[in-house]
């Protein structure tokens, strides 16, 4: 019981978090707020990060306490499971498919990036390898460290490769005419729960969540949600779903969760990677599209599901995208947790095999 309790963020923000909280938030939301009004595809999320990201790179000090984080996160994942249906669960048998493709195309965008910035900017193998990874970020930075690679340059290449993916990605699919409208198959429900089937949604929420951290699992606030919700819509004992303003407050939160990032980045640094932050982004997307279309090809998954499935980015906000853009989240999140696992099991390996030696670390 005490190592569920020592999970729970019990330690309060100081003042100077509040505030920085709330500025981050206020940002985000007239951002989100400015996408939406001038009905960009995935406002909420893309205007929040654009908007926080931008003054954050400005100067301004912008953060997210660990207890709203964790809360955007139980929130979204609430949101993500109350679109289960009975067609999503069918779909389940082309996931092996397409698992095995996503696992073989994170071999290569690891690869291929890791190539690319080896010869063009003469990064050494460790820091390209560990750069190259799509997703775990986490993971990859406590690498980073024990390999005395370079950690800046990684953080650069990872982070943005996740800013311009939630930014473009929704373009993108309207764009190329691929995106599901809001009354196609993977609409979010449009009711809204009883307040007593959301009473029970978030305690089922919050407990799953506390029982997959207390097992170490991955994102386990926003799966753990998910699941609980995901088990709760699926046998029907809730109906519908969260109010559209707490559902569009998750989204504008972990935009500006992802746009906070750029206020512990100093512009040198930008300014010194970001000619390989983009060179490897379009590596990665160009494999990525290779196996997107052959999954399109060869499976009757819907493209844009595909698309956002096999996207090189960060999990929690592919999961956010596939929610503001009525994509299949059941699809999405099985794929974006199966890359993370293969990126968390099999980086460290790639890394002994193929990066520097460890007496060259050490020296």
């Amino acid at each position: 019981m005490k190592q569920i309790f020592a999970t729970m963020p019990f330690s309060l923000p100081s003042r100077a978090d509040i505030g920085s909280a709330i500025e981050t938030l206020v940002i985000g939301t007239a951002g989100g707020l400015l996408f939406l009004w001038t009905n960009l595809p995935g406002g909420l999320i893309s205007g929040a990060m654009i908007a926080v990201g931008i003054a954050a790179m400005a100067g301004r000090r912008l953060a997210m306490p660990p207890i709203i984080t964790q809360t955007v996160l139980v929130l979204l994942g609430m949101s993500l499971g109350s679109v289960v249906s009975r067609h999503l669960i069918q779909q389940v048998s082309a996931y092996p498919l397409t698992i095995g493709l996503l696992a073989f195309a994170t071999f290569c965008v690891t690869f291929g990036s890791a190539f690319y910035l080896q010869r063009v900017h003469g990064w050494d193998r460790t820091s390209a390898f560990l750069a190259g990874s799509p997703g775990a970020l986490s993971q990859i930075t406590i690498l980073a460290v024990e390999r005395g690679a370079n950690l800046p340059g990684i953080a650069v290449v990872q982070t943005m490769r996740v800013i311009i993916l939630t930014a473009a990605l929704p373009l993108v699919l309207a764009l190329t005419g691929v995106a599901p409208s809001p009354s196609s198959q993977h609409s979010l429900s449009i009711t809204i729960a009883t307040p007593l089937e959301l009473i029970e949604l978030l305690f089922a929420s919050l407990a799953a969540a506390l029982v997959l951290r207390l097992i170490r699992f991955p994102a386990s606030w926003m799966f753990g949600a998910m699941i609980a919700s995901s088990v709760l819509h699926g046998t029907g004992w809730v109906e519908g779903g969260l109010p559209d303003w707490v559902r569009g407050a998750a989204l504008v939160g972990i935009g500006a969760l992802i746009g906070s990032r750029f206020a512990r980045m100093k512009l040198k640094t930008l300014a010194g990677h970001i000619n390989a932050a983009l060179g490897s982004f379009a590596i990665a997307i160009a494999i990525s599209a290779i196996f997107v279309a052959i999954v399109a090809l060869t499976t009757d998954v819907h493209v844009s599901d595909v698309m956002v499935a096999f996207a090189p980015g960060a999990m929690d906000a592919m999961l956010a995208l596939a929610l503001t853009l009525h994509i299949d989240p059941i699809f999405v999140g099985a794929h974006h947790l199966s890359r993370f696992l293969f990126v968390m099991i099999a980086t460290p390996g790639i890394v002994h095999l193929f990066g520097r030696p460890q007496d060259d670390v050490d020296d």
